[in-house]
This record gives structure tokens, sequence and C-alpha cells, in this order.
């Protein structure tokens, strides 16, 4: 057996709005960063302007402009307090959008975050639905070519969710996952531990329109927020008072009876001057979470609620697993941690059922009478982490011998059924599943088991 296979994995799980990263074993992610790195651009335009000839000014450049970066907090701290540092997102709408940008995060990751040597350790990578294959091979190229990994496996976020939430020995590997991370929103139908990938959804509504609906409502009202600051106080007011509602009218007319209890008050300091300042949190704090389920609130371009997309998706995969669907809907994703957000999502859906039952009903006069769907949306612990930090915390080390004693690429089902295998032990007190509580935007994956392949496995 290799050097890796005696030492933990390295998972990465990288999302539009925050990185999870760890080793396998852990009880939860070492580092949760933002994505998103700052690069000092004079170096770049100093490359630029200086002449064929002077070939040593543009190799020192180059090389300048290759070392002084920073990701993550210390990325947005740097551009704040200095105009040559430059933000990149390298990751749009849940897709690799700067590949540059990319490969020198994983470089932040690996080498000053987590600090250990690529060489020795099995990789465990994540990609969201509808990833392009093309964006695979550029992954596997940068994690072989540069960082010569000896193992590597990408795995689809929703499948590891679906896989998470499970907390009994009873597990079938059958369900819809509703992801909604800071950047994407895709509700993807799995059937024995396969995505059907015919019947995927997505829609533009994430996160980050929350946080823009936020944000847009407060300025609207004209509260006293600094213009550079009001992004992240939206995201914060987001993070901390918003929830889901039942009725939208009721609320309105709860919070005009009773302001005292509802209104919310923010204090911050200004970053340029430093002078405090407050503002009032009122209809946002349900208005924000309420775009996925009335979206013609926040855009006139996409009109059809996330249960509407969730019962068309559910329509859509073959009949024989419809209602295994209906009875599993798993949230993955900070977006799904607003209060009450399960039960408004599963109220929906059921009405929408019900209608169709009874709809199928009267058609048939009575004749055949149809059996009741079970509607079920499941909401767990870590919901909010779920592939950010399954975090396994003995899972899969014994089981991940006996995958590496093969020495060969390994079957995705048998690996399933191996995972399956150690979440049921977590029943017996044989591995320990904890569910810690940190913070934020995508639920999904410490299946440390994946990392422990031993052959260089794409897909």
């Amino acid at each position: 057996m290799d050097s890796a296979a005696s030492r933990p994995a390295v998972v990465i799980d990288n999302g539009t709005g925050y990185t999870k990263m760890g080793f396998a074993g852990n009880v939860e992610p070492c580092f949760i960063a933002p994505t998103v790195v700052a690069v000092n651009e004079s170096f770049l335009n100093q490359n630029r302007s200086s002449t064929k000839g002077n070939w040593l000014a543009q190799h020192s450049a180059g090389v300048m402009a290759d070392l002084d970066f920073f990701i993550g907090d210390e990325a947005i701290a740097r551009s704040r307090n200095s105009s040559t540092y430059n933000l990149s997102y390298p990751i749009v709408h849940g897709q690799v959008d700067n590949w540059d940008a990319m490969e020198r995060f994983w470089q932040q990751c690996i080498f000053n975050y987590l600090r250990c040597d690529p060489e020795d350790h099995y990789f465990l990578l994540t990609e969201s639905p509808l990833t392009a294959p093309e964006s695979r091979e550029y992954t596997g190229e940068i994690m072989f070519e540069t960082f010569n990994v000896p193992g590597l496996y990408i795995a689809v976020q929703p499948v590891l969710a679906l896989a998470a939430g499970y907390t009994t020995s009873k597990c079938e590997m059958t369900g819809v996952v509703v992801d909604v991370g800071d950047g994407a929103t895709h509700v993807v139908p799995v059937a024995d531990g396969y995505v059907i990938g015919s019947s995927i959804k997505s829609i533009p509504i994430a996160g980050k329109d929350v946080t823009l609906f936020v944000q847009q409502l407060m300025r609207e009202r004209g509260e006293h927020v600094p213009p550079e600051d009001s992004f992240e106080v939206a995201r914060k007011v987001k993070e901390m008072y918003c929830y889901t509602c039942s009725d939208i009218v009721k609320e309105f007319n709860k919070h005009d009876k009773e302001p005292g209890k509802y209104i919310k008050h923010w204090r911050g300091i200004k970053p340029k001057t430093g002078a405090p300042y407050s503002c009032d949190v009122g209809y946002e704090r349900f208005l924000g979470p309420e775009i996925f389920f009335n979206p013609e609130i926040y855009s006139s371009d996409f009109a059809t609620p996330l249960p509407a997309v969730i019962d068309k998706c559910i329509q859509s995969a073959p009949i024989d697993t419809r209602r295994a669907l209906y009875k599993n809907i798993v949230l993955s994703g900070g977006s799904t941690m607003f209060k009450d957000f399960n039960r408004r999502l599963q109220r929906d859906v059921k009405k929408i059922v019900d209608a169709r039952v009874l709809a199928s009903d009267s058609r048939l006069d009575g004749e055949v009478k149809s059996q009741p769907v079970e509607v079920n949306v499941v909401s767990h612990p870590i919901q909010r982490l779920v592939i950010q930090k399954l975090s396994m915390r003995n899972m899969g080390q014994a089981y991940a011998e006996q995958i590496l004693s093969s020495r060969g690429c390994i079957d995705v089902k048998i690996l399933l059924g191996i995972i399956l295998r150690a979440v049921a032990d977590r029943n017996d007190g044989r591995n320990g599943l904890s569910f810690p509580p940190p913070m934020c935007t995508s639920i999904h994956i410490w299946l440390l088991i994946f990392t422990q392949l031993s052959c260089a496995f794409i897909g």
C-alpha cells in the first residue's frame, strides 16, 4: 500500500460563495473561506508595459504577479485597504469561470491553509450538477500536472447530500435534492444513487439574490447604510434575521400591529470614518426568502416558484420513481436554513400534488380512487454543511483500506454500498457521525470515503 493510503484524504468543497476544506476523519472542516482571490494588478500592468527588450523586468513582474495574491477573508481585507488589489471570483453560478484564479485558490488552500504535500494525499473535490465534461478535464489536468496528486475523485454534490442525510440503517438512495447555494439553485432527482440527468432543473434564484433583494429593500426605504458596506450588511441581515412566513399578507399585518416586536435594529461602524450608524430591519426579514415562493416580487425574468419547479422535476422523472422522489425531498445549502423553510416548501408541494390527484379523481367520476401521494421534505442538523462537512469522524478508514487493497478503479455503485454500510454502522456505535453547527453556504460533503480512491479516477 502506498504512502497516500496511510494518510487522511484531502476534501475541498468549492462553492460559489464559500469553500470548505479539511481532511478525512475530521469532525468538521478545518477552514471555511470565501471563494475569492485578490491579485496585485500593479505587477500585471508592469508586465504588460515593459518593453520587449527588458526581459528581466518582464520575468520579475510575472513572478511577483504569481506570488503576490491572497484568498478568502484576507483577500477581501486587502482589497479594502489597498487599491492595488482587485478581487476575482473564480466560481460564478456554480461553474468555474476563471481557471487561473481557481488554480491560485487551490494552491493557497493546499499549501497555506491545509499545509500539506499534495503528492502524499488523495483528493476529493466536488462539482455542481450540469457541469460540462471539459470542466472535469481542466480540474484533473490541474490536480495531476500542477499538484501531482496520486488520486482524485470528483463527486456530484447532490448525491453526497442525499447520502449525508441518512441517520437510519434503511438507506435507499432515491430522492430529490434541492440544493440552494449562494450562486445557483438546482433540483436534482436521484434514483438508486444515480442522477437522472434529463430531469435536473435549475433556477436563476439563489442565496446571493436574497442578499441583493434585502439590500434593495433597505435602500428603497432610505436606511442610512454606507454604500460600500451595504451588500455585507444585507448578507448579515439575511443570515441573522430572515425567516420564511406561511402567509405574506398576515405577516405584513403582524409587523404593522406590533412593530416593536418584529422590527430588529442593526448597528455598525462606517469602514472609512469609523463613525457608528444604525438601521431598522423590517419587512425584508420575511420578504427576502419569499422570492423562492413568489419570484415575481424580485424579478420579472423568472416567475416559477420553487415548489412548482420541484413538482415539474419529479413529473419528468420515470413514473416508477415518482412516489419515492416525493417521499424524500432533501434540502441542501445554506440558503435552505431559513426558519420554517422546509415546512413552507412541503406545504406548497403538497398543495400541487393534492390538486393533481383531485383533478384526476374528478375526471374518472369516482370509478377509480387514486392513492394519496406522500410528500416529505427532509431537514437535518447538518443541512447547511452537508457537503461542507458530512464529517464522518471515523467513517471510511476501515472501508478505504478495503478499496485501496484492490489497487484498481472502483465502480461507483460499489463505493456507494460501502459508504452506506459505514453510515448504517453509526447506529451500532462503531463509527461516529458528528453533526456540529458552523456557518454557511452549501450543504454537502464530507463523504470522505470517496477520496480514498487508489486510482486517478475522474467521473
